[in-house]
């Protein structure tokens, strides 16, 4: 749970609604097949409910100044990668900081698989 303070009082954002947002904007972008699952947790949501989770394969790790983001994703066949993860990383940044005013410091990106 990231946690910070304004005139208004606290406000609390949790590490679900971080994951399901950098998520759903991941898998919007041109080339982004899905999504890998990483960690056990995220392993065994994915063996008991067969449907696809927007938080799979995201892992955010900061505070209220600044966040990391983790990615796992599968690519389309013949796809140019270094252009989709510039548009993933474009577009992860952006997404946080408009959604909650939070800058992204660092993306990784993990291609784990590649699609027909």
């Amino acid at each position: 749970m990231i946690a910070y303070e304004t005139r208004f009082g606290t406000i609390g954002l949790s590490n679900e609604y971080f994951s399901k947002l950098i998520g759903r904007a991941v898998t919007s972008c041109f080339g982004v097949v899905g999504m890998v699952p990483h960690g056990g947790k995220q392993k065994v949501l994915g063996l008991i409910s067969k449907k696809d989770r927007l938080d799979t394969g995201v892992v955010v790790k900061g505070d209220a100044s600044s966040v990391t983001v983790d990615l796992h994703i599968v690519v389309s066949y013949g796809m140019n990668i270094n252009a989709i993860a510039k548009s993933i990383t474009h577009k992860v940044k952006y997404t946080v900081y408009e959604a909650t005013g939070i800058k992204v410091t660092k993306v990784t990106i993990r291609v784990d698989g590649i699609k027909d």
